[in-house]
């Protein structure tokens, strides 16, 4: 599935490939010093690919519009690593990783949750729809419109594809049991019929 085109600067940061936590105010991050560099707007992608650029910081879920829409609540942060480079078979590449606590609506319960999320994808970068078929088992292909990414909408996107269906808070039983006040039983209920009876008797 492609994700549409996006864009970044130049800037090029150390590597680090720790994994990290994400998001909601009670989580821990793992990783020690979290680099916080503003992800530039829009970026070339073959300069970040030839220079291997590597991007790593945090993204307020308040500044993801988009996302916002799917959300009860715009707090938190999402922590991401980028990596431009080329693999093995010289295919130029996205190496993205995010983590985040996306604030949902149980649709069972009807009680606000945090829903962990954990990306770790490769997207494989082409300039036409046709090259989709040539990428490596384990790509997603990125379209890459006019030859520049905007790597906020990348991870948006990632974020939104990473969102459940259905959202469900963790250990809510599958069979849920509706505590509102109970229908009467069948012997209790007025038949319809009955009343449409009594009608014209009278």
């Amino acid at each position: 599935m492609l994700l549409g085109s996006r864009q970044s600067g130049k800037t090029t940061l150390a590597r680090h490939s720790d994994r990290f936590w994400l998001t909601e105010p009670e989580y821990t991050p793992t990783i020690a010093r979290p680099m916080s560099a503003a992800l530039p707007v829009r970026v070339d992608v073959a300069r970040q690919v030839q220079a291997r650029s590597v991007y790593e910081g945090t993204l307020p879920l308040v500044a993801l519009q988009r996302l916002r829409g799917s959300l009860i609540a715009d707090e938190g942060d999402a922590r991401y690593v980028i990596e431009f480079g080329r693999d093995k078979f010289g295919v130029a590449c996205l190496a993205l990783r995010v983590e985040a606590g996306l604030p949902l609506l149980c649709q069972r319960t009807l009680e606000p949750f945090v829903h962990p999320v954990a990306i770790d994808q490769r997207l494989g970068l082409i300039a036409d729809e046709s090259e989709e078929a040539a990428l490596p088992p384990g790509y997603e292909p990125l379209l890459v419109a006019e030859g520049v990414l905007n790597l906020a909408e990348v991870i948006e996107d990632e974020l939104i594809l990473a969102l459940p269906v259905v959202p469900f808070k963790p250990g809510v039983p599958l069979e849920w049991t509706d505590h509102a006040t109970p229908e009467p039983p069948d012997a209790m209920r007025t038949s319809p019929f009955a009343a449409l009876g009594t009608l014209k008797k009278s």
